[in-house]
């Protein structure tokens, strides 16, 4: 598989806002100087990170932008840095199996040394992700500004290497949340979803949450869970709704049927 690498904190792979591109069979890695991106598909939207999205001017429904089978790693191979592995600012594209991967074995590995604050950005509207896992991002795992977005299955585990309870939280929040769609968001619809907590550096560690969404009539999740892989407690499935997730009962999920 081809593996492009970030160097001087590149971003290796950027994509205009066309239609119609399709990007297959690819690892985008970071290096060892911060990237802001590892991919970007389409002109980045003004502000960036958590908050609304402006609609992208060239894009066709019927002609997608596609990546299918795109990895990104951040360390693992060696030392990388990278604020965003895949960020998606054109509307109408498609994501069919995308693994984003802080690394948390191999090499240049270390909760100061493999930086990563989120895996995938989505900013475009009506794009739609098949197979999307996301793994170990120090902030938010996924974050989606978008509308009208679809996931149709995510997995995630959060970070293990917190190195304690007050390096991973926010706002009075335990943790970040795997999955969060932004409370500007009026439409979005995620199927089958798992969240993961192992907090094995300092196993006192809570998550709030595992996925965290506005409450509106057109945001809603199907077959949601949280599981406990060893260490640490996820409090709640989706923002408080969910019985936890700890080592009183590890390996054995939390589930929510259907939320919104």
């Amino acid at each position: 598989m081809t593996t492009l690498t970030a160097v001087n904190g590149s971003v290796p792979l950027t994509v205009a806002d066309v239609p119609g591109v399709d990007i297959a069979a690819v690892t985008v890695d970071a290096g060892d100087v911060n990237s802001p991106a590892l991919m970007q598909i389409g002109k980045a939207r003004t502000g960036g990170g958590e908050g609304p999205a402006n609609s992208a001017v060239h894009s066709d429904p019927a002609n997608p932008t596609t990546l299918h089978d795109v990895f990104f790693r951040v360390g693992g191979p060696h030392v990388g840095k990278a604020s965003v592995s895949l960020e998606v600012n054109s509307d109408n594209v498609l994501l069919d199996h995308i693994w984003a991967w802080r690394a948390d074995h191999g090499n240049g590995v270390g909760w100061t040394t493999n930086t990563g604050r989120n895996g995938v950005i989505v900013n475009g509207n009506n794009v739609t992700a098949t197979g999307l896992f996301v793994e170990h991002y120090q902030q938010y795992n996924v974050i989606w500004n978008g509308e009208r977005g679809k996931t149709v299955f995510f997995q995630n585990e959060l970070p293990y290497d917190a190195p304690n309870q007050a390096a991973w939280q926010h706002d009075g929040v335990l943790g970040w949340a795997g999955y969060k769609v932004s409370d500007s968001v009026k439409n979005h619809e995620l199927w089958g979803a798992g969240s993961y907590v192992y907090t094995n550096v300092d196993p006192t560690i809570h998550a709030t949450r595992g996925f965290e969404v506005p409450v509106t009539p057109g945001v809603k999740l199907h077959s949601l869970l949280t599981v406990n892989l060893g260490a640490g407690t996820l409090d709640h499935v989706v923002n408080n709704t969910g019985a936890p997730v700890s080592t009183d009962a590890v390996g054995v999920p939390s589930y929510v049927a259907d939320f919104g």
